[in-house]
């Protein structure tokens, strides 16, 4: 058993250390085969001995739900910081900072503080986290809460593969803060498959944290970054800069983006800097914090009884306000979602004129204490310019009043039906809106992109030629359209000539048309390559398509029961029967080899490519062996731009990513030239 232990302690530290190459220090050392050899080793030890040490990585993956949160008390208070909305409350923060240590050094001459220096980090837009850490393990982890006692979130911040399980530091206990949060990148990934997408980065991000199964945590694959230790019984810094390189020395992620300046000239520049890159980063942040450097000044300095004087958050342009809630609507999807829209006083929000509000659904109402807040004041905010949401009431008071769920469908009239937090309309074959809905999915660009077609579209002809499923639409004829408001002859013409081209549309593309539930454009890819052909994949069982890459037990579950429904097999059927010819295109086939230039590496697809087009150049590249992704991040390797590209071009631009924008060069690359 011993030597067991033993032989477990070495994996251990072999695979952490190959963790923090890969995740903290973007440098992996090793491929992804060698990592799985490791750990499929360490399984076996655990397995044989039935012993799990506390640093091991078989321990990040989430285990049982938990029944609830036990309050911690944190070793140090957890401060806020006082804020600066513009230059000239920021000149007042360090205006008080100079009287104050002004002050301090006429009495006391014999130990004068030194002349300030200043420290500018990112305000990181996540969860505050605090760690605490006893003799180089990680034994607690909580919210904030109030500064003074937060929650115990251990088991979900054990999924965070950031996040290390044990430290070089092991001669007393600690405690050091950080942010959790999403990425963007892999919010949009997680977005593309996931039942329920997630609105935000922000709200993604807490929502794991404060989720009591762990397992829901370890699937949205959170970071967080660190920038403070907050309590030792030993060690001592006396600067910033010490406390920085001790984080990173005991194997905490670090922002790069950590900058040390002498004047507050330069920290102003900084600042303009930051402001301009925001959009640039693969993270959500509000502002920037700027904090003297030199730990004896903050001592000497103190506190308030809210936020240290020795610190000052500079927050961007507002994207959060405060206005008042006048009413909610219900708004049916194409699914049968019953979604609350919520109407505000208009309130101006960076920059934009908003009067509706999203409130996700009637858990997100009860979960913010708006169940009574119609004409409360009420808190907004407005990020990654998407519909703004409203975040809570102002007050805690139930003052406002009462918002009422609906209990029948508010368009077609039937029984509604909660399924967890969502109210539903299962009425699908003659709810209106639905029925629209499916209709207007199924002819978008991502799908059958059929030209000259729209929602507007799809209900004039649904409310007049009673168009209630995509198969109607093949049986379109000219007469028709040319009687119908606002349709002449060239638009007749136009949305039929489109309707018919689109009957050769590939596989993939007509899969993620039908809408299977649970199934986004990346499992129809996967389920698209793998059959090859619509038949086969309609009488695939759940034994085989579990085995696909993206496809759980609930997906597949999902899928065989769709093309099990008597409704989707007719609707599919009347496609056919009508041309729809759903092909799989033939495979490129290209040796992947490590000499090509684009094997192993990940690169984003931007503008119009007119020599192949964004599909085949993709199909071709992924076949080379590199991997395409839909966003610009530090670890993207190279963006491929075309005509008219946009904010993935500049923001490639902005991270120094290596940029094809000359299509001859790239068919060079490619051998085709």
């Amino acid at each position: 058993m011993t030597d067991a232990i033993a032989a477990m302690k070495a994996l251990i530290q072999e695979i952490n250390q190959h963790n923090r190459n890969y995740y903290t220090l973007d440098k992996p050392t090793i491929s992804d085969q060698e990592w799985d050899a490791l750990y499929d080793k360490l399984v076996t030890l655990e397995k044989e001995t039935g012993v799990t040490l506390p640093s091991s990585p078989t321990q990040r993956v989430g285990g049982d739900i938990l029944k609830g949160f036990e309050p911690h008390r944190h070793l140090s208070r957890l401060w806020s910081l006082d804020k600066a909305q513009n230059a000239e409350d920021l000149q007042a923060w360090h205006t008080r900072v100079l009287k104050l240590i002004g002050e301090y050094n006429s009495k006391n001459p014999e130990q004068p503080l030194p002349e300030p220096s200043y420290v500018v980090e990112l305000k990181f837009d996540g969860l505050t986290l605090n760690l605490t850490y006893e003799k180089g393990q990680l034994i607690q982890a909580s919210t904030r809460g109030n500064g003074t006692v937060g929650e115990g979130i251990l088991a979900q911040i054990k999924t965070i593969k950031t996040i290390p399980l044990e430290i070089p530091y092991d001669q007393g206990t600690i405690e050091v803060q950080g942010e959790g949060m999403m990425f963007l990148s892999v919010l949009e990934a997680y977005n593309q498959t996931a039942a329920e997408p997630l609105k935000n980065a922000r709200n993604a991000a807490a929502g794991a944290l404060r989720n009591l199964n762990p397992k829901t945590t370890a699937e949205r694959k959170l970071n967080a970054f660190f920038y403070n230790v907050g309590f030792s019984d030993d060690v001592q810094f006396d600067n910033h800069a010490d406390m920085i390189q001790f984080l990173r020395d005991n194997h905490f992620k670090v922002s790069d983006r950590t900058r040390f300046f002498t004047n507050m000239e330069d920290v102003s520049a900084e600042l303009e800097r930051i402001a301009e890159e925001r959009h640039s980063f693969d993270f959500l942040i509000d502002g920037s914090v700027i904090k003297l450097t030199d730990i004896r000044t903050r001592e000497v300095l103190g506190y308030t009884e809210k936020f240290p004087r020795w610190a000052v958050a500079y927050k961007f342009e507002a994207e959060e306000a405060t206005t008042i809630l006048q009413s909610v609507s219900w708004e049916v999807g194409r699914t049968g979602k019953i979604t609350p829209l919520a109407r505000v006083e208009a309130v101006d929000l960076a920059g934009v004129t908003v009067q509706n509000c999203t409130l996700n659904n009637v858990g997100d109402i009860e979960r913010k204490n708006l169940k009574h807040a119609l004409g409360s004041l009420v808190y907004i905010r407005r990020s990654n310019d998407v519909i703004p949401e409203i975040l809570g009431k102002v007050t805690e008071d139930n003052d406002g009043e009462e918002i009422l769920f609906p209990t029948h469908c508010p368009s077609c009239g039937s029984e509604l039906e909660m399924r967890g937090a969502h109210l539903f309309c299962l009425n699908r074959l003659g709810c209106s809106p639905q029925l629209v809905g499916r209709m207007a999915h199924f002819a978008s660009r991502d799908a059958m992109d059929i030209e000259f077609f729209s929602e507007m579209t799809a209900s004039q002809l649904h409310q007049e030629l009673d168009v209630r499923d995509p198969a109607d639409l093949y049986a379109l004829q000219f007469e028709d359209l040319v009687k119908l408001d606002r349709f002449g002859e060239k638009k007749a013409k136009n949305l039929l000539d489109a309707l018919e081209k689109s009957k050769s549309r590939d596989l993939a593309s007509f899969l993620y048309a039908l809408g299977i539930p649970n199934s986004g454009k990346t499992t129809t890819k996967v389920l698209a390559d793998h059959y090859r052909n619509l038949a086969k994949l309609m009488e695939a069982t759940p034994e085989e398509l579990i085995m696909l890459p993206d496809v759980g037990g609930i997906v597949a579950d999902s899928i065989v029961t769709f093309f099990h429904d008597p409704v989707m097999v007719s609707s599919i059927q009347r496609m056919l029967e009508a041309g729809v010819n759903p092909v799989s295109e033939e495979p490129i086939v290209i040796q992947a080899s490590s000499d090509n230039p684009f094997f192993g590496k990940t690169i984003v697809l931007t503008g119009t490519l007119s020599t192949m087009g964004r599909d085949e150049t993709a199909k071709k590249l992924e076949a080379l062996g590199a991997k395409i992704t839909g966003s610009v991040s530090k670890k993207t390797d190279i963006v491929i731009a075309g005509e008219s590209a946009g904010s993935k071009l500049t923001k490639a631009q902005d991270l120094g990513i290596r940029i094809i924008d000359d299509e001859q060069e790239l068919l060079q690359l490619l051998g085709e030239a």
